[in-house]
């Protein structure tokens, strides 16, 4: 370019030129008049920050207007090398500081700008000595923007050459800033001019309006730098928004490229261990980091800044950035890196705290879903883990649960330590990890159980559906007996050999029949059956457990069936005197008409009844559905008692007689008319509250019946605590005393009894003529059972108290002297 320069600057001076004849300007005074006023308007020079450089702009444009006024346009090029070459000497030495290729590369392309530029104008004219015609102003304003564009072309293509950037939004850049002093440039020049031709005197005028335009374009540039500057820290500061460190940290080298138009930058950072990492970026967007073996060193350059990142009293890391050369960064970079410095250490901070606290959040996590001991899940991560991979397998997919449990192992304890116990499960859980196959659930439930949810089973032969496939339960076995031989296998345990031995119970079942909870209880009652029969493994026997689901889900239904009306009814069954064959009382028997099951006895659901919260509901039912059969006897003249039995646990609830005495009200059935059976064993027990229960019953006029008399371990000091009015023998005295001397004389001690206290006998379960006859013999006062009627519905059993009131002449027999019938 220097070259370039100098030819056009001397084959500008070899041109012919022909100026005016002035002597009070001669040639000489005028080329140097070109020079001083180039010098000038260089010298008076705004600079702007643009990527990683500056540029200045000047009055460039306004000296060239001038120049054409004052000298032909081949003297042009000559003064502006020598003036731009003066200025930027002069500001390289007492300003810029910057070197000598720079003033040189500047005043070259100046050079070239002016003379495209003079040649520009010259094709409108010499406006050497004339006045401005409107072709001339055209011919200048042209000229300027011909020097506009070289200059700034030449300068956005050093930049992008230098720096690696892209010349399109450079050359934008520049000319955005420079815009607006270009055309107060064209205008003053073309003013100078203007009062030059018409009076020289006007030009004392001007320096305050030149000194305003200056300031002008001062605010102007300073205003635009700073809202670029506030818009790219807002920007920068947005984008450290990270939750790791090594995003924060090249996000912040990335702002910090941008915002301050630095061609390095460091950011090193100290960890929580006390180790440095420093990540480095550059102007190409490249990032890349390494551990430091020694902390960063304070490093000074006049090219350079340093900022501690500071987060209260704790110390984050340091942030450096290197400016190019070219640019000596001042207080507002100083004061920008210091607020930019403190949101990226904000930063590195908060992703520090948040890496501290996803690993604390994901060992909580872990520890919470493994057992601390073995590494393996624990119980609660086995039950979620285990239900989701049931929902996730066909309703009728085999799997299998195994339970383990290690023999022993409380002697291990109690004999080596619980140091050695923790040993030895450990010891197990590593060897059951390497049991296990792939898709396989291995946990410890706790203590020194262990489980193993197997969902790969193999399906024995090809079942032509699935109802007629059998669970596998011979695989699974098998599998449980390999992993029983393979814990076997002697290890040495806190200096002991030994070998871990373990029963295992084995639950098969359907994928969808049942959850995790269920199949565990059913492995648990699997593994206490091999525990105690003596054997490493067992199988779940569903004839063994007591608490089968079944009964869970029956009650669940019959929940539902208390709220129906057509699913539990009674079957009533008459007892008849064995003299007179006339009706002494009927039985109220209740049944389930199961929508699923079918038909259900007592015995199919009674029991767990009693066990549960239900039993209350279920009374207040039972006792309700007799009394509404009493009342419709009643309704027929039907005089005839009728027997309800009562649970155990009823008696334990204070509320039953007034509950039996609203039902009474509302049904309006007299009391003496209702026989309330209870166990004998409930008459041997001491709780006062019983007492109190069967004493109200009793006041308000219910009739009070011993249910199975005979079987309990009582006394006969129960009849002197209540008073009872009936007696019943449990059946299987009666169905034993043809051939059992010792039933016939428990019934025939019954009767006695009954006899000399004035109660009634009634004997149960009479299903032959042979037992009638004997009963009969022994003076027993009534039976029912089978031999006389079966149970029946509601709506047959008023046509057969009616034959039977109807047949013979009813004998009454006399109770008790406090007159009850």
């Amino acid at each position: 370019m220097l070259v370039t320069a100098l030819v056009v600057a001397g084959a500008g001076l070899a041109l012919p030129a022909d100026p005016p004849s002035d002597e009070a300007l001669p040639a000489p005074v005028r080329f140097g008049l070109v020079v001083g006023v180039t010098m000038c308007a260089h010298l008076a020079r705004l600079r702007f920050r643009i990527a990683t450089g500056e540029v200045g702009v000047a009055w460039g444009e306004a000296a060239f207007v001038v120049a054409c006024y004052l000298a032909p346009p081949g003297w042009l090029p000559a003064a502006t090398l020598l003036g731009t070459g003066l200025a930027w000497t002069l500001s390289a030495i007492f300003t810029d500081r910057g070197p000598a290729v720079k003033v040189v590369h500047n005043a070259a392309a100046l050079t070239i700008a002016v003379a495209l530029a003079a040649g520009v104008t010259a094709i409108f004219g010499t406006p050497l000595g004339t006045g401005l015609t409107p072709s001339l102003a055209v011919g200048l304003a042209l000229g300027a923007i011909t020097y506009l564009l070289v200059a700034v072309g030449v300068a956005g293509i050093t930049m992008s050459l230098r720096h690696r950037l892209p010349l399109g939004p450079l050359l934008l850049r520049v000319l955005r800033g420079k815009l607006l002093m270009f055309v107060g440039n064209v205008l003053f020049g073309l003013a100078v001019v203007t009062l030059v031709d018409l009076d020289p005197r006007w030009l004392m005028l001007l320096p305050p309006a030149l000194w305003l335009l200056h300031q002008t374009y001062h605010h102007q540039l300073r205003a635009d730098d700073e809202r670029r500057t506030w818009r790219a820290f807002a920007e920068a500061t947005r984008a450290l928004n990270q939750l790791d460190e090594r995003d924060v940290a090249t996000a912040g080298i990335g702002g910090a490229l941008v915002l301050f138009g630095a061609e390095l930058v460091d950011v090193d950072v100290l960890r929580r261990d006390g180790r440095w990492w420093r990540y480095r970026g550059d102007a190409s967007g490249r990032v890349v980091d390494r551990e430091l073996t020694l902390p960063p060193r304070p490093e000074g350059s006049d090219h350079g800044l340093t900022r501690s990142l500071m987060v209260g009293a704790v110390h984050v890391g340091e942030l450096r950035v290197r400016f190019p050369r070219s640019v000596r960064p001042d207080e507002r970079e100083q004061d920008a890196l210091s607020a930019y410095g403190d949101a990226l250490g904000a930063a590195l901070h908060d992703a520090a705290t948040h890496c501290e606290l996803r690993i604390v959040t994901a060992r909580s996590s872990y520890e919470a879903l493994h057992d601390p001991l073995t590494s393996l899940v624990n119980r609660a991560a086995m039950l979620s883990k285990g239900d989701l991979a049931l929902h996730q397998l066909g309703h009728d997919h085999p799997v299998a649960l195994l339970l383990l449990d290690i023999n022993d192992f409380k002697e291990v304890n109690d004999t080596l330590g619980h140091a050695a116990g923790d040993e030895l499960l450990q010891v197990a859980g590593a060897r059951l990890a390497t049991l296990a196959r792939p898709g396989e659930l291995l946990g410890r439930l706790g203590g020194d159980e262990f489980a193993l949810l197997i969902t790969g089973l193999p399906v024995l032969g090809e079942p032509t559906s699935g109802a007629d496939r059998l669970p596998p339960t011979l695989p699974a076995l098998r599998r449980a007996r390999e992993i029983v031989d393979r814990l076997a296998d002697p290890s040495e345990v806190a200096g002991v050999r030994m070998s871990v031995e373990v029963s295992v119970g084995v639950v098969v079942a359907g994928a969808g029949t049942a959850d995790m909870t269920e199949l565990l209880r059913r492995a648990d009652i699997a593994m206490y059956q091999a525990k105690e029969g003596g054997s490493s493994v067992a199988a779940y026997d569903s004839s063994r457990d007591a608490a089968s689901t079944d009964q869970l889900a029956l009650l669940a239904e019959l929940r539902e069936a208390l709220e129906s009306d057509d699913q539990l009814v009674l079957a009533l069954q008459p007892a008849v005197d064995l003299t007179t064959g006339a009706p002494t009382g009927v039985e109220a028997l209740i049944r389930w008409q199961h929508p699923r099951r079918g038909w259900l006895n007592p015995a199919d659901f009674v029991r767990p009844v009693e066990g549960s919260e239900l039993l209350g509901a279920f009374t207040r039912y039972v006792i309700d559905k007799a009394l509404a059969v009493a009342a419709e006897w009643a309704r027929h003249g039907l005089d005839v008692p009728i027997s309800i039995n009562l649970s155990a646990r009823s008696l334990l609830d204070p509320r039953l007689p007034a509950e039996v005495a609203d039902t009474l009200r509302r049904h309006q059935v007299p009391p003496h008319r209702v026989v309330l059976e209870i166990t004998e064993t409930v008459m041997m027990s001491e709780l006062e509250v019983i007492d109190d229960v069967l004493a109200a019953l009793r006041a308000m006029g219910v009739q009070l019946a011993v249910d199975d008399f005979g079987t309990g371990f009582s006394s006969l000091t129960f009849l002197t605590r209540i008073t009872v009015d009936e007696l019943k023998v449990d059946r299987s005295f009666v169905m034993r005393m043809a051939e059992s001397p010792e039933a016939a004389a428990i019934v025939r001690t019954t009767v006695e009894l009954g006899r000399e206290l004035g109660l009634r006998v009634v004997a149960e379960g009479v299903e032959t003529a042979d037992q009638r006859a004997v009963l009969a013999e022994l003076g027993c006062t009534a039976a029912q059972g089978y031999h006389f009627f079966k149970p029946m519905p509601s709506d047959k059993i008023v046509i057969v108290l009616r034959s039977l009131l109807d047949a013979p002449s009813a004998r009454i027999f006399p109770l008790r002297a406090d007159g009850a019938s």
